[in-house]
């Protein structure tokens, strides 16, 4: 069997794993801050390396590549964390699956979007100006570009196990297309960030713009 010799476990030492976790976390966050300060494309491995305290080579191995460090950020950025747990089964997001109305889950998901936005935009606006150069980036942003639209189309099909139409003028796809829309992290960019608003604003503001768009006045 792989891994095994003489009939003994591959040796597995947790203080080196959670080493090796930290180094990766030390990185994920050096990374974060040079990429949302420089741009993609102005960050070099060896400068996340030297943020982060470690050598260029323990970078490379722990991502392959700087693209790949890209998606990392972005995930966590996501999350939150570096756990495998999916979005949907994230605590945060359980307020969408327990709302008892079709506002209450419009009004759960501006909140998740704007969590999501506080943590990620900066990532997200990194990406979208790296794509036009960058193949490897391009791919990413179009990945995040459907994930989008999968968690949206994951809130629609809630809507549509609770009582209550959609708007006369809104079938599916359009409800789909909406929320779409409307979850760009680039909306929280531009409205707290750039205008200055409170998130709390931007939730309420972002609530109801949902709401106009998939349910009946």
């Amino acid at each position: 069997m792989a891994g095994v010799k003489d009939g003994k476990r591959p040796y597995r030492s947790p203080v080196r794993e959670e080493n090796a976790r930290r180094t990766r976390q030390a990185v994920v966050r050096a990374a974060t801050e040079l990429f949302v300060a420089r741009g993609y494309a102005a960050t070099s491995l060896a400068d996340v390396a030297a943020e982060a305290g470690v050598a260029r080579p323990t970078v490379f191995a722990a991502f392959g590549s700087k693209a790949a460090l890209l998606r990392q950020v972005l995930d966590e950025a996501l999350a939150g964390d570096d756990e495998p747990v999916p979005v949907a089964r994230r605590p945060w997001f359980q307020p969408v699956w327990e709302a008892p109305d079709q506002g209450g889950v419009l009004d759960a998901y501006a909140g998740v979007c704007t969590l999501i936005g506080h943590r990620a935009a900066g990532a997200f606006e990194t990406v979208r100006r790296a794509a036009d150069e960058a193949p490897e980036v391009a791919e990413l942003w179009e990945t995040l570009l459907r994930n989008r639209r999968a968690g949206a189309r994951m809130v629609v099909d809630r809507l549509l196990t609770l009582d209550g139409p959609l708007r006369p003028d809104t079938d599916t796809e359009r409800a789909v297309d909406g929320l779409w829309f409307y979850n760009d992290p680039a909306h929280y960019a531009a409205l707290v960030h750039r205008c200055g608003w409170t998130e709390e604003s931007f939730r309420r503001w972002l609530g109801a713009r949902m709401r106009d768009a998939l349910l009946p006045a």
